[in-house]
Formats: C-alpha cells, structure tokens, sequence
C-alpha cells in the first residue's frame, strides 16, 4: 500500500507499506514481469520506501535503480539490496522484457537467541545496507549465490511445500551469513569474539531477569565498568541501547508467550516484567505494529502465504 506526499522527492518520499503475506515470515516476495516493449525514466517514478530490507534479484533484461547516493543499472543475474527505510526509485530504462524478483523482510524477526548478538551488524546505526552491494560487484561467486538464495525463496513460497516456511527462513540466515563474512570493509561494523564473550555475563544477567527489574548498575558491575562507559560501550558492541535490548528481549517472549501459552495479556505483560499494560501496548505495537491481541489473532488464522500472481501489468513504480 502505498501512501502519496505532495511534491514527492527524495527529501519527501512516498511511505510504502509492505503487507505481509506470511505474518510469521514477516514478508513479501513476487515476481515482475514486464514483456513489454515500453520503458520509462526514473523521473516518471516517486521515490518511496519501507522499513523492510529489499533483495532484487534480476533474471531478464536491465532496471535502472536510484537511492540518495548513485544510480546503478542491473542486468541479469544481478543483485542488489536496499537497507531499511531508504528513499529509492527504479525505472525499465530500455526496450525488452525485464523479469525480477523483489524481497522484502524485516530481518530482526529473523534473529532467534542463537544469532541475536549479530542483531547490531544490521541495525544500520553507522551505514545504511545498500552500501554492502560493493560485495555482489566484486565477488561474482557470492553474487551468484546470494541471486540462487533468492530466486529459491520465490519458488519455496510459490510452491509451499511442506516446511517452506524452514526453507526461507534458512534462506534468509544464509543471505545475512553471506554478508557478514565477506564484507571486507567491515560496513557491518563486525565486533570480535572477546567483545561479545564480554558481555556475555550481562546477556545472560538480562535473559534471566526478564521478569524482574534490570538494573544498568547491576550489568556494569558485572563487568567492572562505570555506568556511564557501560552504556556506550554495551551500544557499540549490541548495535542497540542497553534499555532497547531489554526491551526487545522482553517483546520477543511476549510473542512466544502469546503463541504459545493461555496466558492473559495482562498476564504476559507482567511475565516479561512489564508491570504498565499501557507501557506493554506502546512497546509490543512499537515492534509489531499491531496490538498484542491483533498479533495473536494474525499468527492463528493467517498461516499460509498468499501471493499474487506473475505482474504482468505495468506498475506505476518499479520497486
């Protein structure tokens, strides 16, 4: 859904809303197919964008896309990724068919307690992601396995045969994994080891006290650390804030609670420590967009992905 700005620019773009058409893959993923001879100039398209990350993966012809820093043309059997909430437009800037599959997910629904430390390499603190497409331009091998990773999770959702949902998923990881270690300039910002392992007696602390109150002088102790250096130290390996980790944390186990359990919400809401109901609304709605009844609601009857079939029409954008 796509919601119009006056005067649309790239200072004013226009807000897409992505509709999931998994709420528990939270994303969307279709085809563009365009057999026409008619093409278009990025200037006839609005700049828009969305807070899902974006993976083009194109299979025939060439796309013209702009963001705020280049305009690059894509042929086939190329990649491209669009970081969250970056203004871009694209445009079929020739004649001939062009077919592409465009991906859309919010990649923190993806990170489940074993790869939750990586969450910071994402959160597009210091770099928005588009800069990562250094690595599909000099590493063919890589750019060839991220397109097979994409073009794969198309047909997983189109075909949905049992256990696609684990088939994207895994998809997913693989494409993050793929970026994290060939980013030779360390765009994502990759922490070392010891500086994780460091704090993993403060990971641990906040795991098991979800329920009761944390204290940020308690966590620094932990680590012999002053509050003041604690807090920027626990950002700059976590990609988060101390308070915004917590939080995220505790949303993560009110969802599985709700999925999970016959709890009341006023009854998860003080299970993860969250004591204000109207505290509870603002933070699980800040993350999911939805109340927590709405969610639960979601995740019972909507279990099947529902896509559109091959666009063959003429969109008045490209994505």
């Amino acid at each position: 859904m796509i919601r119009e700005r006056s005067k649309n620019s790239v200072d004013k773009p226009v807000i897409e809303e992505v509709i999931y058409q998994n709420p528990l893959l939270f994303l969307k993923i279709w085809e563009i197919n365009e057999e026409d001879k008619a093409y278009s100039t990025l200037e006839q398209h609005p700049w828009h964008y969305h807070k899902e990350v974006e993976f083009l993966a194109i299979i025939e012809g060439n796309l013209a896309i702009q963001n705020k820093y280049n305009t690059t043309i894509l042929g086939p059997g190329d990649v491209y990724i669009m970081g969250t909430s970056q203004p871009h437009r694209s445009c079929k800037p020739a004649f001939g068919v062009l077919k592409y599959i465009v991906f859309q997910v919010d990649l923190t629904k993806h990170f489940d307690q074993s790869i939750l430390p990586y969450l910071y390499c994402f959160s597009e603190l210091t770099h928005p992601l588009e800069q990562l497409n250094y690595i599909f331009e000099t590493n063919p091998l890589i750019k060839q396995e991220a397109h097979h990773l994409i073009i794969d999770s198309f047909k997983e959702a189109q075909e949905q045969q049992k256990g696609y949902e684990i088939a994207i998923n895994y998809h997913i990881k693989k494409l993050m994994l793929l970026l994290v270690r060939h980013d030779t300039k360390n765009i994502l910002n990759y922490t070392e080891e010891n500086d994780l392992t460091r704090l993993k007696p403060v990971l641990d602390y906040i795991d098991h006290h979800l329920q009761h109150k944390i204290s940020v002088e308690e966590a620094a102790n932990l680590l012999n650390l002053s509050y003041h250096y604690f807090i920027k130290y626990f950002k700059k390996i976590m990609g988060l804030s101390f308070v915004d980790y917590i939080n995220f944390k505790r949303i993560k186990k009110a969802e599985l609670l709700l999925l999970t359990s016959d709890l009341s919400i006023t009854e998860i809401s003080y299970e993860i420590g969250i004591s204000n109901i109207a505290q509870f609304y603002k933070l699980f709605k800040r993350l999911n967009n939805c109340s927590p009844k709405e969610f639960k609601q979601k995740m019972q009857s909507e279990t099947k992905i529902s896509l559109p079939k091959k666009n063959n029409s003429k969109p008045l954008y490209l994505f």
